[in-house]
Parts: structure tokens; sequence; C-alpha cells
């Protein structure tokens, strides 16, 4: 007989087990069902999180090799310990998992590990490690996440042609890494490899890194990842990867055609992108279709097609973001009750985590000239913050794109080695629809990094003080 619950939710990556928690503090009996032992899905077990405690750690190891001279700070022998750095790496993921699986207790959130699959459109079976459980629910939120895209004539067996995960446990620093795709993970976990003593070749098959981002800033990160030793070859698609005595033979072509020429290397890292993931879960049973790249269509409630089936986060297309399904899992159970939640996509910030960091929110420039809105742009280089000053951070800018007519704040970009933490006063003034004087005019402690946003923002007003 199947067990009897108000909701169940298919997967516990960051969309899945945050709509879990919310809908227990909303008083519904939830179970949580995911195919690994511990929860966070990719993002905390294999994705964001480790690859930034890697990002850290390696950051940290060349900033005292290379800057700490320069503060009188002086260091001899500085090497790396590889395996301590990968067990701290597993030690922070292990402890963050244990506290999602510590809310779950607090909550009362059942979770179920194993693959489940629909048995109708409101059960589902779940085969684990333990056998099969029957479950059942008036509803059901999918929340099972991306998946790597695969690429052909690319085969992954995650010792020399890895995927992400692999990239984040390798056995020892790769001579020669290739990193096939110039987007989020390839920049970062090649920032990694690269800092720790690997040549690194990231091959991009359009014009440019990171196609979505503000080209001007994009220039600016190309330009600072050369200096830090990383080539690029872009406009350049990858035909096949043959196996050798020696290694890896990489064979490339450019994008548009023409001849083919060849790399070698002994890792390649295959990251062009993630697909949603759906296999397994038997979603004709219950006559649920998929468009044609395979996302599951929703509305503004992300209900499907099928009454009390929901989807959120990666496999319902958009940005593929960890805080972006976070905000459409709680949206999604909020409506359940009656509530009146509403996710902004246009306030959703975006973080590349390299050395300087890149951060953006809302439109970029070209997106603004292309869409014909009048803008005026401000900018503050953290040459000129005082704060940059003292911490030797002075690489980068903020960039604020504001309505050349009502001055509403468009878009915020901003490169600089505080990015990440910098762009949430530009998502919170997107969301409350805030012009550049509003910013301008909000007092910003000194000295901070932060008062180069409040710069940019006098820029655009055309009355900058420290430039």
């Amino acid at each position: 007989m199947a067990e009897s619950f108000d909701l169940i939710i298919l997967g516990a990556g960051p969309g899945g087990y945050v709509a879990a928690i919310r809908a227990a503090q909303l008083g519904m009996n939830v179970a949580c069902v995911d195919s690994r032992d511990t929860l966070g899905g990719v993002c905390l077990n294999v994705g964001c999180i480790p690859s930034k405690v890697l990002l850290e750690s390696s950051h940290l190891f060349v900033h005292t090799r290379d800057d700490l001279a320069a503060h009188g700070i002086t260091t001899k022998g500085v090497s790396v310990d590889l395996g301590k750095m990968l067990a701290r790496k597993d030690k922070v993921v292990e402890d963050l998992t244990k506290g999602i699986t510590f809310l779950f207790k607090k909550n009362k959130v059942t979770f179920v590990q194993g693959y489940a699959s629909f048995t109708s459109t409101t059960s589902v079976s779940v085969k684990g490690k333990d056998g099969t459980r029957e479950l059942s629910a008036p509803r059901i939120i999918i929340a099972t996440g991306s998946a790597p895209t695969e690429l052909p004539g690319v085969t992954i067996d995650e010792k020399t042609v890895v995927t992400s995960t692999g990239a984040l446990s390798l056995a020892k620093v790769p001579e020669h890494l290739v990193i096939i795709g110039g987007g989020y993970i390839g920049l970062e976990m090649g920032s990694v490899w690269r800092r720790l003593g690997a040549k690194v070749t990231v091959i991009e098959y359009l014009d440019s890194l990171v196609p979505s981002m503000d080209k001007e800033v994009c220039l600016a990160l190309t330009k600072s990842l050369k200096n830090q030793g990383m080539d690029f070859l872009l406009s350049t698609k990858v035909m096949r990867v043959d196996q050798t005595k020696k290694g890896l033979t990489v064979v490339t072509s450019p994008s548009q055609g023409g001849v083919e020429s060849t790399l070698s290397c002994d890792v390649l890292l295959s990251c062009a992108g993630r697909r949603p993931y759906t296999q397994g879960l038997d979603l004709d049973k219950i006559g649920l279709s998929l468009d044609a790249r395979g996302f599951i269509p929703v509305n503004h409630d992300f209900a499907t097609s099928v009454p009390g089936i929901y989807a959120i986060g990666d496999v319902i297309g958009g940005a593929m973001l960890a805080h972006k399904a976070e905000e459409e899992g709680v949206a999604c159970v909020e409506g359940m009750v009656g509530q009146k939640p509403h996710v902004n996509y246009g306030a959703i910030p975006a973080v590349i985590y390299t050395s300087p960091e890149v951060a953006s929110v809302g439109k970029t420039q070209e997106q603004l000239a292309q869409e014909g809105v009048p803008f005026t742009v401000g900018k503050f280089p953290f040459s000129a913050n005082s704060r940059a000053r003292a911490t030797s951070a002075t690489e980068g800018f903020v960039k604020i794109l504001a309505h050349a007519q009502t001055d509403e704040v468009l878009g915020v970009h901003i490169i600089h080695a505080d990015a990440g933490t910098l762009i949430g006063e530009a998502a919170l003034a997107m969301e409350y629809r805030a012009s550049s004087e509003d910013i301008a005019r909000t007092c910003h402690a000194h000295p901070t990094t932060s008062e180069a946003v409040k710069e940019a923002a006098l820029s655009a007003l055309g009355r900058a003080i420290h430039i």
C-alpha cells in the first residue's frame, strides 16, 4: 500500500529541498525523493559548493605565493598538498549535506532515497537501496535538475575525459587540461587547475566567452584570464577526442568549417552546457510531454499540463542557477496554499567565481541597444576605490545601465574580487525598481568596495565624485 503525503518532490537539489522545507513550514506532509544518499543535489554534492571550495583554496595558494610580498609578508617554499585540499572540499560538502538532513528532520520532511518513476498522476514508485516504496500525493513537483550535455565524438570516462564531477577530484594536477566550453563551469574549473600548475586551454564554439555576458565585461575578463596564463581557442569546435598511448588528442576545426587541427593533453573537461534531466521518470505514463529541447513546459504557477503535477528549476528552462530554482520552489508551494508569490526573472543575479569575479543582473548594454531602449551608462573603476587600494584588489569596475528618461536601473555588471557579494545591492535595487539616483543618494560605508556601486550610479547621472 502506498505511503500517503500532501506533496511529493522529486529531486533534493536547491529547488527541491528548499521547496520541501517551505512546504513543511506551510503545514504540508512532505516527501522528498532523490537518487543520492545525501541531500543537496548536483549543486551541493558535485557542483556549486565543491567548486567554490577549490576556487578559494587555489586562490589562497596563488595569493600567498605571489601577492603577500607587496604587503611586507615574506613566504618561502609555498606548496600545495592536493590530497588535503581535496579532503577539505569533501569535508565542507559533508558538513553542508548534514545540515540539510538536520533541516529535514527539524521540519519533519520525509527523505526517500532512490530513483522515482510515475505510476499515475498521484503516485510514484521509488527504487532504492532498501527496496521499492510506493508514494502517493495529490500534488507532485518535478525538480530533477540537469545533467552535462553529451557531445558526439567525446566519450566520458571520468578519469581522463571528465565532466565537472570528475574535474573536482583529479588525483593529480594535469600537465595540460583542455576544456570544451567557455562558460561558467569551464572558466571556474580552468581557474582552479591553472592556479595549481596546469597548462589550460579553453575551446569555445562561439566567438567570445559566456555569450550572455555584457561585452565590455567579457573583454575585461578574457584579458584578465589570459594574463593568468589561460589560453583560449574561440570560434572553434571539437570534432572528436582520440585516446592514444601518450594521452589524448583533441581534433578541432573552425566553428564555421575549415581545416582541422589537433592538440594533445592528458585531461579533457567537457562542459559545453547542461540538459534537463528527466530520464526514468516515465512521464509518458501521465501524459506529460516535453518541448523540443527536452524541457517541461509550465505556466506562471509552475503547473504543467497535467493537473497536480508541477515543475521547477533546471527542468523548466531559463537560467540554470541554484538560486533561481530556490525562488521557484518557494513560489510554487506558496501558490498551492493560496498565497500570491512572484519570481522576478529580470532581477536574478548571476556570478562567475573566477578571479576577478564577474556578477551581473538585468540587461546588458547589447540587449538594450538591440531592443531600442534609451539608456545611460555609469562606470567606476576599482582602481579609484580606497578600500580596493588598501586590499590590492584594484582590478575591475562597476557598470550601471539606467533608462535615459526615467533613470530606472536596467542592468548592473561588476568585475571585481567582491563582485558576487556586491551584486546583491544591485539585485535589491532592481527588485524595487530603483533609479540610479536612489543608489547614489544611499549612504555607503567608507571605506568599502560598495562605494564603487554608488560612484557608478553617480556616474550614470553625470556627477561622479572620485573620477
